[in-house]
């Protein structure tokens, strides 16, 4: 049912009148998130300042059962942030303070709408490191980056938003917050609720606090390019990288159809000539890395490369990771509606998913743009079409099932970073099962009886 004026006063009465929004047009910016052709108008959106409004929109959303959202960016691409009818969309991207930077400890505690690019930049300021790199950083905020267990280009060597979180404040659908975790490098004092909470998509709690591990910066890097004429080659090349114990910061991949369109967008000066091309970076102490970097272009051209391009400084390093960096954002010119997916399989079956995506390509006479985490497995096919075309979706939503069955069926994931939310929970029984699904189910429920908290996300 519509959220009642009623309602919105007393909203109002909690955030104050000007961090609530009520009208279509201002609704609009906030029925969609960053998954393609999917679109929903909220009852209303509230904006917070300070994690004590929390537990009070909660309390009253609990009373009078109306869904609450919550949003930070608006960068998901599986539908977690899209609006349920009628509901309160929470937007917590004011919250946006760094609390504390703590050097003795290697932490920092911010609110949930600090972006990640903030607090990378914070903590290269001191001197230290945060590695997670969702290809969204520049705007992407903590709290989505945790609600989903963001991935990012450094996954490989780095792990994923999980491997940072070391604590957070938590607000239940009943207005009860908890604490959960520690500065303290061990402890296992009881369940590790807070894992619960990482990469819950926003239903299970409201995630007002995040406590962050941050590393030694490294002391150098190099960043390399090379192209192959088959992308059996370039796969190849990845397993015996891995095989020879090098574990690169960057393990990256572009397709031929990726390849075009990043250097007609980019202009960066990217070959044409070949099938694909790995973006390889490595970081560590100089001795290290110098050795690191000769191992892999030497293991690239034992593969067949057709060149080895290595960066000689750290400007033309980051332009060439720019080319991997603005992959999407290529693509995403070439066609009305661009769907980008995300598949994971083990890095054995890399080439023949691969392979497997071109073949649903040219069966339902798709154009689908592939890149993506070459070393840890995680392929993005990316739909290029038209939501207005039909039957053209028909035929895109046919190719999801195949893909997300291959991968199921080679041992992989549906989602590695992106989450299932709104887009993949018809995929989730298939992969998980009965017994995870009756679990991750009762789970729910205790926590939130009512069913308040994102309904329809991640399963009915």
């Amino acid at each position: 049912m519509p959220v009642k004026p009623e309602i919105h006063k007393r909203l109002a009465a909690i955030v104050g009148k000007d961090h609530v929004l009520t009208s279509a047009e201002d609704l609009i910016p906030y029925s969609f998130d960053g998954t393609a052709a999917l679109t929903q108008m909220p009852g209303c959106v509230v904006f917070t300042t300070d994690a004590a409004q929390i537990p009070q929109i909660l309390r009253l959303a609990n009373e009078t059962g109306i869904a609450v959202v919550t949003r930070g960016s608006g960068t998901g691409l599986s539908g977690g942030s899209l609006p349920t009818p009628d509901c309160i969309v929470l937007c917590t991207a004011r919250m946006d303070r760094i609390l504390e930077l703590d050097r003795a400890n290697l932490t920092l505690l911010c609110e949930p709408g600090v972006t990640t690019l903030a607090i990378a930049d914070a903590a290269t300021e001191a001197g230290l490191f945060y590695p997670p790199d969702p290809g969204s950083m520049k705007i992407s905020t903590i709290g989505g980056n945790v609600a989903e267990n963001s991935g990012g280009l450094r996954g490989l060597k780095y792990g994923v938003t999980r491997n940072y979180v070391m604590g957070m404040e938590v607000v239940l659908p009943d207005g009860q917050v908890m604490w959960l975790g520690n500065k303290c490098v061990k402890d296992v004092a009881g369940y590790s609720l807070k894992d619960l909470f990482i990469g819950s998509e926003g239903t299970l709690g409201l995630i007002t606090k995040v406590l962050l591990r941050l590393i030694p910066r490294p002391a150098t890097k190099k960043t390399m390019v090379a192209t192959f004429g088959r992308m059996d080659q370039a796969a190849e090349a990845v397993s015996a990288i891995i095989s020879a114990h090098i574990i690169p910061c960057t393990l990256e991949f572009l397709d031929r159809t990726t390849i075009h369109c990043v250097e007609d967008y980019a202009k960066i000066g990217l070959p044409l000539d070949c099938e694909a091309l790995l973006l390889m970076e490595t970081d560590g102490h100089p001795a290290v890395v110098a050795e690191e970097a000769a191992q892999m272009e030497k293991i690239c051209r034992d593969q067949g490369c057709l060149e080895v391009r290595v960066a000689k400084d750290d400007a033309e390093g980051n332009r060439l990771a720019g080319a991997r960096r603005s992959a999407f954002s290529a693509l995403a010119r070439m066609a009305p509606t661009t769907i980008l997916e995300d598949a994971t399989v083990p890095r054995s079956e890399l080439a023949r998913m691969i392979r497997f995506v071109e073949g649903v390509a040219v069966k339902y006479n798709l154009r689908i743009g592939t890149f993506g985490h070459m070393g840890d497995g995680n392929l993005h096919p990316t739909f290029l079409t038209d939501e207005r075309n039909t039957d053209e979706m028909h035929r895109v939503e046919q190719a999801f099932h195949e893909i997300f069955d291959e991968a199921i069926r080679l041992g992989g994931t549906i989602t590695g970073e992106h989450g299932v939310g709104l887009a993949k929970k018809g995929f989730l029984p298939k992969f998980a099962g009965d017994a995870q699904m009756r679990v991750m189910r009762e789970l729910r429920k205790a926590l939130d009886p009512k069913g308040i908290l994102n309904p329809g996300k991640i399963f009915d």
